[in-house]
């Protein structure tokens, strides 16, 4: 038995996360189109047929914009808070809904879900964590600054997907209009590297064997400079540093991590 996860595409053109276990099978946003979906877990190994359910953060079209070529494809639920479904064009053959809200846990097989608040320029948006088998997973991007909600609920994470998304200097000099910018950099936008590196070095309970650094701008990013803010800072915690480092790409899946 294990918990397999992979976060098949991360970034403003789309994102999708696979969290799955021997009985159940989850995708997490719809991002990419049902071809592109389909074209991804088969680089992962895993075939689309089967899964159970499609849980939705927000209603960004970088999250939404395949919902329903794969809602009615894989004839699956969809998992939403009730206004983050008002802010999306229903269609109306979606009749496989079912509601959910931040602060209340449900169940889809023998994954349990916890969906919980956070700060982003969305009706509804929600970050979540994934239980089973003993295992944890936290799934947190898109949000503009880290409260005290989001560092009570990824801790004691097995695996931590994080933003990570933007490097200051580069965003600022970046192609970008000023009020685009000023909504990234501000508390219901995005993290920055240096965000993600504060929380990392000073809230992180360092508990987690996976960190995945996701979300990262294409305009005002590099891997590299993401990866060293991480890296600093959980050398700067002290001690040898027990988590596998990653980073998510909008390209390609990562590769699947099991526990």
């Amino acid at each position: 038995m294990s918990v397999r996860v992979c976060v098949l595409g991360s970034g403003s053109k789309g994102n999708c996360t696979l969290i799955a276990t021997e009985r159940t099978r989850l995708l997490v946003d719809a991002g990419f189109s049902k071809r592109a979906t389909y074209n991804r877990l088969a680089a992962a190994s895993e075939r689309p047929e089967g899964i159970d359910g499609l849980i939705i953060s927000h209603e960004h079209v970088d999250h939404v914009n395949g919902l329903k070529s794969l809602a009615l494809g894989l004839k699956i639920p969809v998992y939403l808070t009730g206004a983050t479904r008002q802010a999306i064009p229903w269609d109306s053959r979606l009749k496989a809904v079912e509601t959910i809200s931040a602060g209340e846990k449900f169940t889809i097989g023998d994954i349990t879900v916890a969906p919980f608040s956070i700060p982003h320029d969305a009706v509804d948006p929600v970050a979540f964590t994934f239980q089973a088998e003993g295992i944890k997973i936290g799934l947190v991007t898109d949000l503009g600054y880290v409260p005290e909600l989001v560092k009570q609920h990824t801790r004691g994470c097995h695996c931590l997907i994080i933003e990570s998304n933007h490097d200051l200097d580069m965003l600022k000099v970046g192609p970008y209009p000023w009020f685009v910018k000023q909504r990234v950099m501000s508390r219901h936008g995005h993290l920055s590297n240096h965000a993600t590196a504060e929380f990392l070095s000073e809230d992180y309970d360092g508990a987690a064997q996976v960190l995945v650094l996701a979300h990262l701008s294409e305009k005002n990013n590099h891997p590299g400079l993401a990866h060293f803010a991480a890296t600093r800072a959980l050398e700067k915690r002290g001690g040898p540093l027990s988590a596998e480092l990653h980073l998510a790409s909008q390209s390609e899946p990562t590769e699947v991590f099991h526990f």
